[in-house]
């Protein structure tokens, strides 16, 4: 898991640590660095920020003589690392699920994402999650266009044991949420959970029923799902979906299969939203808070 970049930088480390800290020798190394990184899928300026921030730091530093130079190289990386996943914004969502319900009303997220990243299987580990915590959830199918959608939500909905509101094919998506909302709100169901039709970026008219959506039942919430191993994709599907619907926070999916890891690293950097959550694998379990820090140092190898 995200082998590729765990290679780059540390090779960086080895590398730079065997030098002195001149600027003349510091730049053909940051270059090579710059193009590992685009290699493990961080966008380009993404790894020109992440390089610029190290070079700041190492330019003219006096490294002790017999000292442990890969530490401060190290030490560097990791700054800029998380330098990167720095959005001054935080979504803790049992915080705002305890706020909901202390008013009475259901905390209402709405999942968006393309076809193919995991976004209704996410919605069901997240479903577990709060269940584990004692919280009751609805699961809402806006998904109304793609065959099996009712039904593979369904399915997820009778093996967790809680209820799915769904129209029928072909019905209006924002109509299912604004119902699943009210049934929420008139029995005390704490979250709702929307899943929406898979869509690419670039398919105006659909996005504009994820937005019709939104307009209707004003979630609390707007989540992205993206799949890690889309790579430098990543990034360009987060920078459409929060232009065009807005996004406050982002899940990512199949990590434990990314052998690059450069996603995450982008698409933090590209919404300026945060990821609240990572998927780790096939059971309903595998669903992690997202932490920066151990992110970084499970790269760096810490």
């Amino acid at each position: 898991m995200l082998e590729g970049l765990k290679r780059c930088l540390s090779s960086f480390a080895d590398k730079i640590s065997k030098t002195e800290l001149k600027p003349e020798n510091i730049r053909p190394m940051l270059e090579e660095l710059e193009f590992s990184l685009v290699a493990s899928d961080v966008a380009l300026p993404v790894a020109e920020e992440i390089c610029e921030e190290v070079a700041k730091e190492l330019t003219g530093v006096q490294a002790p003589r017999f000292g442990d130079k890969r530490s401060l190289v190290r030490g560097a990386l990791r700054r800029a690392l998380l330098k990167t996943f720095e959005t001054g914004e935080k979504v803790d969502i049992l915080r705002l699920l305890e706020e909901k319900r202390r008013e009475g009303e259901p905390l209402v997220i709405l999942f968006v994402g393309v076809n193919g990243t995991g976004k209704t299987t996410t919605i069901a580990k997240l479903a577990k999650y709060l269940l584990d915590r004692h919280y009751t959830v609805l699961l809402a199918c806006s998904d109304t266009f793609r065959a099996g959608a009712i039904e593979q939500l369904g399915e997820h909905a009778g093996r967790l044991g809680v209820r799915m509101l769904k129209h029928e094919y072909g019905a209006d998506p924002a109509a299912v949420a604004y119902d699943a909302v009210a049934h929420a709100r008139a029995r005390g169901i704490n979250a709702v959970l929307i899943d929406t039709a898979g869509r690419m970026q670039t398919d105006k008219n659909l996005m504009e029923e994820v937005a019709k959506i939104k307009r209707v039942v004003e979630p609390d919430l707007t989540i992205l799902t993206v799949d890690a191993l889309t790579g430098n994709d990543a990034a360009k599907q987060a920078e459409e979906f929060h232009k065009r619907i807005g996004i406050d926070a982002t899940i990512l999916t199949k990590v434990d299969a990314d052998v690059k890891g450069g996603a995450a690293i982008s698409v933090t950097h590209t919404t300026k939203k945060p990821i609240i959550f990572i998927g780790t694998g096939q059971k309903y379990e595998d669903l992690e808070p997202f932490n920066p820090e151990k992110f970084v140092d499970m790269i760096l190898g810490d």
